[in-house]
Protein backbone atom coordinates (compact mmCIF):
# COMPACT_ATOMS: atom_id res chain seq x y z
CA UNK A 1 0.00 0.00 0.00
CA UNK A 2 1.44 3.25 -1.21
CA UNK A 3 1.45 6.62 1.30
CA UNK A 4 -1.17 7.98 -0.91
CA UNK A 5 -3.40 4.99 -0.50
CA UNK A 6 -3.03 4.97 3.49
CA UNK A 7 -3.80 8.81 3.67
CA UNK A 8 -7.12 7.84 1.38
CA UNK A 9 -8.56 4.95 3.31
CA UNK A 10 -7.87 6.85 6.61
CA UNK A 11 -10.12 9.86 5.05
CA UNK A 12 -12.66 7.20 4.06
CA UNK A 13 -12.72 6.23 7.68
CA UNK A 14 -12.86 9.59 8.83
CA UNK A 15 -15.41 10.47 6.91
CA UNK A 16 -17.61 7.15 7.66
CA UNK A 17 -17.00 7.57 11.40
CA UNK A 18 -18.30 11.01 11.43
CA UNK A 19 -21.93 9.98 9.49
CA UNK A 20 -22.17 7.00 11.82
CA UNK A 21 -22.05 9.05 14.65
CA UNK A 22 -24.06 11.77 13.30
CA UNK A 23 -26.58 9.03 12.61
CA UNK A 24 -26.90 7.34 15.76
CA UNK A 25 -27.00 10.89 17.53
CA UNK A 26 -30.16 11.59 15.06
CA UNK A 27 -31.80 7.95 16.55
CA UNK A 28 -31.30 8.18 19.83
CA UNK A 29 -31.72 12.75 20.16
CA UNK A 30 -30.38 14.67 23.13
CA UNK A 31 -28.65 12.88 26.02
CA UNK A 32 -29.46 15.97 28.79
CA UNK A 33 -28.99 13.66 32.16
CA UNK A 34 -27.86 10.35 30.73
CA UNK A 35 -24.25 9.25 31.94
CA UNK A 36 -21.76 8.82 29.01
CA UNK A 37 -18.92 6.17 29.93
CA UNK A 38 -15.81 6.84 27.94
CA UNK A 39 -13.38 3.93 27.46
CA UNK A 40 -10.30 2.36 25.57
CA UNK A 41 -10.34 -1.03 24.67
CA UNK A 42 -7.82 -2.82 22.59
CA UNK A 43 -9.49 -5.29 19.58
CA UNK A 44 -7.85 -8.40 20.24
CA UNK A 45 -6.52 -10.33 17.09
CA UNK A 46 -6.88 -7.65 15.06
CA UNK A 47 -3.00 -7.22 14.46
CA UNK A 48 -1.49 -8.14 11.54
CA UNK A 49 1.79 -9.71 12.62
CA UNK A 50 3.43 -10.01 8.65
CA UNK A 51 2.78 -6.16 7.66
CA UNK A 52 3.90 -4.64 11.38
CA UNK A 53 -0.02 -3.85 12.00
CA UNK A 54 -0.58 -3.19 15.84
CA UNK A 55 -3.62 -3.96 17.24
CA UNK A 56 -6.58 -1.71 16.84
CA UNK A 57 -7.40 0.49 20.12
CA UNK A 58 -10.06 2.35 20.03
CA UNK A 59 -11.82 4.76 22.56
CA UNK A 60 -15.67 5.02 22.87
CA UNK A 61 -18.30 6.80 24.56
CA UNK A 62 -21.19 4.58 25.51
CA UNK A 63 -24.60 5.74 25.87
CA UNK A 64 -25.78 4.22 29.33
CA UNK A 65 -29.76 4.79 28.29
CA UNK A 66 -29.63 3.64 24.90
CA UNK A 67 -27.22 0.67 25.18
CA UNK A 68 -25.80 1.86 22.41
CA UNK A 69 -22.31 3.12 21.22
CA UNK A 70 -22.40 6.98 20.95
CA UNK A 71 -19.34 7.55 18.56
CA UNK A 72 -15.35 5.91 18.56
CA UNK A 73 -12.55 7.07 17.52
CA UNK A 74 -8.92 4.88 16.65
CA UNK A 75 -6.12 5.91 19.10
CA UNK A 76 -3.44 6.55 15.74
CA UNK A 77 -0.17 4.70 16.17
CA UNK A 78 2.60 6.13 18.32
CA UNK A 79 0.06 8.07 20.47
CA UNK A 80 -3.06 7.28 23.60
CA UNK A 81 -6.24 8.02 24.58
CA UNK A 82 -5.12 11.39 25.71
CA UNK A 83 -5.06 12.60 22.03
CA UNK A 84 -8.20 10.38 21.33
CA UNK A 85 -10.17 10.86 23.67
CA UNK A 86 -10.73 15.02 22.61
CA UNK A 87 -11.68 14.12 19.40
CA UNK A 88 -13.91 11.99 20.21
CA UNK A 89 -15.64 14.63 22.57
CA UNK A 90 -15.67 16.67 19.63
CA UNK A 91 -17.62 14.35 17.46
CA UNK A 92 -20.29 14.20 19.49
CA UNK A 93 -22.91 16.44 21.46
CA UNK A 94 -22.82 15.92 25.21
CA UNK A 95 -25.24 18.81 26.32
CA UNK A 96 -26.58 17.84 29.80
CA UNK A 97 -24.78 14.35 29.92
CA UNK A 98 -22.59 13.40 32.91
CA UNK A 99 -18.94 11.89 31.14
CA UNK A 100 -17.19 9.42 33.30
CA UNK A 101 -13.77 8.50 32.46
CA UNK A 102 -10.95 6.43 34.21
CA UNK A 103 -7.22 8.03 35.30
CA UNK A 104 -6.19 8.49 31.67
CA UNK A 105 -8.92 10.68 30.77
CA UNK A 106 -8.16 12.88 33.90
CA UNK A 107 -6.68 16.06 32.35
CA UNK A 108 -7.36 19.54 32.76
CA UNK A 109 -7.32 20.00 28.91
CA UNK A 110 -9.69 17.38 28.65
CA UNK A 111 -12.30 18.56 31.31
CA UNK A 112 -11.84 22.08 29.99
CA UNK A 113 -13.76 20.70 26.72
CA UNK A 114 -16.28 18.65 28.35
CA UNK A 115 -17.27 21.63 30.72
CA UNK A 116 -17.23 24.28 27.44
CA UNK A 117 -19.98 21.41 25.47
CA UNK A 118 -21.63 22.27 28.38
CA UNK A 119 -21.90 18.39 30.30
CA UNK A 120 -20.89 17.18 33.48
CA UNK A 121 -17.73 14.48 34.28
CA UNK A 122 -16.83 12.66 37.24
CA UNK A 123 -13.01 11.50 36.75
CA UNK A 124 -10.48 9.39 38.43
CA UNK A 125 -8.14 11.18 40.16
CA UNK A 126 -5.43 8.94 41.24
CA UNK A 127 -1.17 8.97 41.28
CA UNK A 128 -1.14 10.40 38.53
CA UNK A 129 -1.58 14.03 39.53
CA UNK A 130 0.21 12.83 42.63
CA UNK A 131 0.43 16.45 44.49
CA UNK A 132 -3.49 16.81 44.24
CA UNK A 133 -3.92 13.22 44.79
CA UNK A 134 -1.89 13.19 47.96
CA UNK A 135 -3.34 16.66 49.23
CA UNK A 136 -7.18 14.94 48.94
CA UNK A 137 -5.84 12.20 50.41
CA UNK A 138 -4.23 13.43 53.41
CA UNK A 139 -7.20 16.11 53.75
CA UNK A 140 -9.72 13.04 53.95
CA UNK A 141 -7.34 10.80 56.75
CA UNK A 142 -7.14 14.37 58.96
CA UNK A 143 -11.01 14.94 58.57
CA UNK A 144 -12.34 11.14 59.23
CA UNK A 145 -10.11 11.21 62.08
CA UNK A 146 -12.52 13.71 63.39
CA UNK A 147 -15.64 12.52 62.21
CA UNK A 148 -15.66 15.38 59.86
CA UNK A 149 -17.04 17.62 62.56
CA UNK A 150 -18.11 20.78 60.68
CA UNK A 151 -17.91 20.02 57.21
CA UNK A 152 -20.73 19.10 55.05
CA UNK A 153 -20.69 15.69 53.89
CA UNK A 154 -22.91 13.11 51.79
CA UNK A 155 -21.96 9.59 53.09
CA UNK A 156 -23.85 6.30 51.74
CA UNK A 157 -22.97 2.31 52.30
CA UNK A 158 -23.49 -0.27 50.04
CA UNK A 159 -22.90 -4.10 50.17
CA UNK A 160 -23.28 -6.39 47.17
CA UNK A 161 -22.85 -9.90 46.53
CA UNK A 162 -22.19 -11.44 42.50
CA UNK A 163 -19.95 -13.68 40.97
CA UNK A 164 -19.23 -15.39 44.33
CA UNK A 165 -17.94 -12.20 45.55
CA UNK A 166 -19.30 -9.84 48.25
CA UNK A 167 -18.27 -6.30 47.60
CA UNK A 168 -18.85 -3.40 50.22
CA UNK A 169 -18.41 0.10 49.19
CA UNK A 170 -18.37 3.22 51.51
CA UNK A 171 -18.74 6.55 49.45
CA UNK A 172 -18.09 10.11 50.46
CA UNK A 173 -19.36 13.30 49.02
CA UNK A 174 -17.96 16.66 50.20
CA UNK A 175 -17.70 20.09 48.11
CA UNK A 176 -14.05 21.64 47.01
CA UNK A 177 -14.71 24.61 49.72
CA UNK A 178 -14.27 22.24 52.39
CA UNK A 179 -10.58 21.54 51.61
CA UNK A 180 -10.31 25.55 51.74
CA UNK A 181 -8.42 25.40 48.43
CA UNK A 182 -6.72 22.38 45.84
CA UNK A 183 -3.75 22.50 43.94
CA UNK A 184 -4.47 24.56 40.86
CA UNK A 185 -8.18 24.76 41.22
CA UNK A 186 -8.60 26.97 38.62
CA UNK A 187 -7.31 24.28 35.53
CA UNK A 188 -9.94 21.99 36.38
CA UNK A 189 -13.21 23.79 35.02
CA UNK A 190 -15.92 23.27 37.03
CA UNK A 191 -14.78 21.37 39.60
CA UNK A 192 -17.54 21.27 42.40
CA UNK A 193 -17.68 18.01 44.58
CA UNK A 194 -15.17 15.24 45.74
CA UNK A 195 -16.11 11.86 45.95
CA UNK A 196 -13.98 9.08 47.96
CA UNK A 197 -14.69 5.68 47.21
CA UNK A 198 -13.01 3.06 49.44
CA UNK A 199 -13.97 -0.66 48.34
CA UNK A 200 -13.90 -4.02 50.37
CA UNK A 201 -13.96 -7.41 48.83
Amino acid sequence: MTRLEGSLNNWKSEILEQKLTLWVQNLIGPVIQQVIPIDGKTLRGSYDRENGVKNLHLVTAWACENRLVLGQVKVENHSNEITAIPALLELIDITGATITMDAMGTQTEIIRLIHQKKANYVVTLKSNHPTLYNQVKNWFKTAQSHQFKGIEIDENHQTESAHSRVETRKVWAFPVAALGGLYKQDEWAGLQTIVVVERFR
